[in-house]
């Protein structure tokens, strides 16, 4: 799936990206508990979308990983499409920032040998 084909209330979302930007990590209490929740930027080659982190996703993901959303949903927010992995989604670093391109190379080279 491609950030460009995105719409608000859409459920089921898969999707690969990177993530260009997180924002300032803000507290909270709902019902008593204690929550954070971050926005960060993603993109892939169709564009960009905000990505909403909650609380444990916040400290797994840094600026340049790669991240596969899987059963993500696309919500509003002050007239912005936000993505979030929600109660039912996943989130995954599936390339760290520092490891990909270390990676990818050494593959190449490995291959050539």
């Amino acid at each position: 799936m491609a950030i460009k084909d995105l719409q608000v209330k859409q459920g089921n979302v898969d999707l690969v990206a990177e993530v260009v930007e997180i924002g300032e990590v803000r507290e909270f209490s709902k019902f008593g508990k204690p929550g954070r929740v971050a926005n960060a930027k993603i993109k892939d080659e169709t564009g960009e979308i905000e990505l909403t982190l909650w609380n444990d996703d916040i400290d797994k993901v840094k600026v340049g990983d790669t991240v596969k959303i899987t059963n993500g949903y696309v919500n509003e927010w002050q007239g912005t499409p936000q993505l979030t992995s929600g109660r039912t989604g996943k989130l995954e670093v599936v390339a760290n920032a520092n490891e990909g391109d270390n990676n990818s190379e050494t593959s190449e080279e490995s291959i050539e040998e």
